[in-house]
């Protein structure tokens, strides 16, 4: 870990101005959760046009909801770790802060995150497909697919390859970007289409930071690269921007 840097950024972030942290797969990882893009992730071992689309989900509802659950039922085993941990302190002793999340685990708001804005949804979230109405729920179904009270078929609230973001939530992630004095890129390849997005809309005087083992497709548009576990670098960061800033009533 680069302790050195990491000071350096303690010092440099001003807790009174706007602070936005994008987070991926990766922050999740530490808690168990498979990745999508690695070698030995979600992608390498399932077609996503099959399992995460709508015509997938028109072509065979019961297939899409038995992978739906499994991740569902291995998701109840994961617990926030101590890089979301981290996050909410922050959070607390910021201003301005918001979190831009492509996880759809739900393990930012688990840990006490507020300030969250999911774009791809949430594995947590049921929608119904005739009313379009939404709810979170935490139940593992028995049988498949998974049926609404009034007799349409549920799907998960997540975005699905082919589907537009939801347009409030983006807006909200393209403001916050805007005014941001300081983007924290947490965990994300940056293969995906939004990170390089929102990166392209904050301003030329934001300090981006990317916190990710190895280099990625976004490190060239970063200022800093922050390598090693998020786990490990987001808490001895909050520790240093602690030692220098009281915090919020």
């Amino acid at each position: 870990m680069n302790t050195e840097a990491l000071q350096n950024l303690a010092k440099a972030i001003d807790c009174s101005a706007p602070l936005v942290v994008l987070t991926g797969a990766g922050i999740s990882a530490e808690s168990g959760v498979r990745t999508f893009r690695d070698p030995d992730g979600y992608w390498a071992r399932f077609d996503p046009a099959e399992l995460a689309s709508p015509e997938g989900f028109r072509r065979d509802p019961e297939l899409v909801w038995r992978w739906y659950d499994a991740r569902r039922r291995q998701l109840l085993q994961a617990q926030p770790n101590p890089g979301h941990r981290a996050l909410v302190a922050l959070e607390a002793l910021c201003a301005d802060f918001t979190l831009i999340t492509q996880n759809v685990d739900g393990l930012h708001t688990a840990a006490g995150s507020q300030n969250v804005l999911e774009m791809h949804g949430s594995i947590w979230r049921l929608r119904c497909t005739r009313s379009t109405r939404e709810w979170v729920s935490r139940d593992v179904f028995e049988s498949f697919p998974v049926h609404c009270q009034c007799g349409a078929l549920l799907r998960p609230a997540v975005l699905w390859f082919g589907e537009m973001y939801h347009q409030g939530r983006l807006q909200r992630a393209l403001e916050a970007m805007r005014k941001a004095q300081t983007v924290l890129v947490v965990g994300t390849s940056g293969m995906v289409g939004i990170v390089s997005g929102l990166l392209d809309q904050a301003s030329r005087q934001a300090r981006l930071v990317e916190f990710n083992p190895n280099p990625s497709h976004i490190s060239a548009a970063c200022d800093t690269l922050i390598a090693g576990p998020a786990g490990e670098s987001l808490p001895q960061l909050l520790q240093y921007i602690q030692s220098k800033t009281p915090r919020r009533p």
